[in-house]
């Protein structure tokens, strides 16, 4: 089966996180939930997804510095509540990383393409779209074929992904540098051109319809974008490939959710006081911005682009390197075929899971529109948080002995306070999402039934750190 290459450092687990982090969240969904669900109140849905968070990231920094193992909630509900529950939140990993790589992708495709319109090369609506599109729960047919330059950075991401960790963590570095300071410059410049008449009223009345505006529309929006939030999540994912995990993953989960937080609120400040929030529902709202605050700043526009494509690959990558990581270790215990986490002699990497996720990823990225995948994404975070919050309560009473490098405090109060408020978030999503989730867990049940539910395999052996 082979052993992953232990190269990260604390750093390279930061870089990771933002990675994931700022990409998507600000590049695109800051403008479509201002315009469908928030408006203004955007910034406010941010703070109550950062604060839930928060909670969540520190039940995980409990269980990353006890469990330094690949597969994330999934390897801490094996500890805690056994098997069946496992095999939820992985089957549930699943479709959160798989889903998450092909939306970014998607708001990849919508940068690329108007870039290259700006330096006179035409990217034919019909293959740089969705067949479909997707407003507030209803499926519209769009006329276009395929979305080629989603399928296409997905496919190219894959391939750095299979040269190796320690190659795609410095890739993933240089990214992370230029999509900071491209924010960077957008804060700083739009600050001037903030609008207060675009501002008011905060929070829009809502329409009668529960979610659109007011302050449901602010706590649906605040669900939605928690799909931006799961950076953190991938980094305890990376543990096995961590040189000293048990300090390290910590300080890689909660400082990359603290930097990711504060770029959230001054960006979506800047971006919906510079643009009225009707006019955000687009692919690339942060362009839309650039583009009002005038002629003299043409070159910034072009900088916004490069970095939202250079910020969005490093999404990419992490969500991608995440999926792999949960199929090795699903697999590596028995619930998945033992091809999943066969190592390339080599290159020290999950090949074979590379190969099938980043498959799968370009076909649901050549097809589906980014807010139906958002909201899938959404629910399949929201989920995993809830369980991480309720293992740490679990195992702090079947098992004080286990020595825990990092401690969550305030316990009981805050995993509590984290369960609870993820399925307040989860219960605010559209209904359709919550049926998609029944149908996607479904499936999931009959794979275990037919597959995983032979598998021998002990809680203690989780806590293992030999492998």
């Amino acid at each position: 089966m082979g052993q992953l290459k232990r190269v990260l450092g604390v750093w390279n687990l930061i870089s990771l996180g933002i990675g994931a982090i700022i990409g998507a969240g600000i590049f695109v969904l800051t403008g479509t939930t201002a315009a469908q669900y928030a408006g203004p109140g955007i910034v406010i849905s941010f703070i109550i997804a950062a604060f839930i968070c928060l909670l969540a990231g520190l039940c995980y920094a409990e269980f990353a510095s006890m469990i330094p193992k690949a597969g994330s909630a999934y390897t801490y509900a094996l500890g805690t509540m056994g098997k069946g529950m496992a095999w939820v939140i992985g089957w549930d990993l699943i479709l959160e990383y798989l889903f998450a790589a092909s939306t970014v992708a998607v708001g990849w495709s919508a940068y690329a393409t108007s870039l290259c319109r700006d330096i006179g090369i035409a990217i034919p609506d019909q293959w740089s779209h969705s067949p479909f599109a997707y407003h507030h729960g209803q499926f519209t047919i769009t006329g276009h074929f395929l979305n080629i330059p989603a399928m296409v950075i997905v496919g190219m991401i894959g391939g750095l992904l299979w040269l190796g960790i320690r190659e795609s963590a410095r890739a993933n570095a240089i990214v992370v540098a230029i999509k900071l300071m491209v924010i960077g410059l957008f804060i700083a410049f739009g600050m001037a051109h903030i609008n207060p008449a675009n501002l008011s009223p905060i929070i829009p009345a809502n329409t009668g319809e529960w979610g659109v505006f007011g302050w449901s529309g602010v706590i649906r929006a605040a669900g939605i974008i928690f799909f931006a939030y799961i950076g953190f999540d991938a980094v305890s994912t990376a543990a096995q490939e961590c040189k000293n995990p048990q300090r390290d993953l910590p300080i890689g989960i909660l400082g990359s959710l603290g930097i990711a937080t504060l770029l959230y609120i001054a960006v979506a400040v800047v971006l919906t006081g510079t643009v009225y929030y009707p006019h955000l529902n687009v692919p690339d709202p942060i362009a839309v911005a650039v583009n009002s605050f005038g002629p003299h700043l043409g070159w910034l526009k072009l900088a916004v682009k490069l970095g939202a494509l250079a910020g969005l690959s490093s999404v990419i990558l992490v969500m991608l390197m995440g999926q792999t990581r949960i199929f090795y270790a699903m697999a590596s215990d028995g619930f998945l075929p033992k091809f999943f986490c066969r190592i390339h002699p080599r290159l020290q990497t999950p090949s074979v899971a590379t190969i099938i996720t980043c498959s799968v990823a370009m076909v649901i990225a050549g097809i589906f529109p980014i807010q139906l995948l958002s909201e899938l994404v959404s629910i399949g975070t929201l989920l995993a948080f809830a369980i991480v919050c309720i293992g740490v309560l679990v195992l702090r009473r079947t098992r004080p002995d286990l020595p825990r490098p990092f401690k969550t405090p305030l316990v009981p109060l805050v995993p509590i306070l984290g369960a609870m408020a993820a399925i307040a978030q989860m219960m605010a999503l559209h209904v359709d999402t919550w049926i998609r989730l029944g149908v996607w867990m479904l499936l999931g049940a009959g794979v275990y039934w037919i597959y995983g539910r032979r598998v021998q395999l002990s809680r203690d052996d989780v806590f293992n750190h030999d492998t």
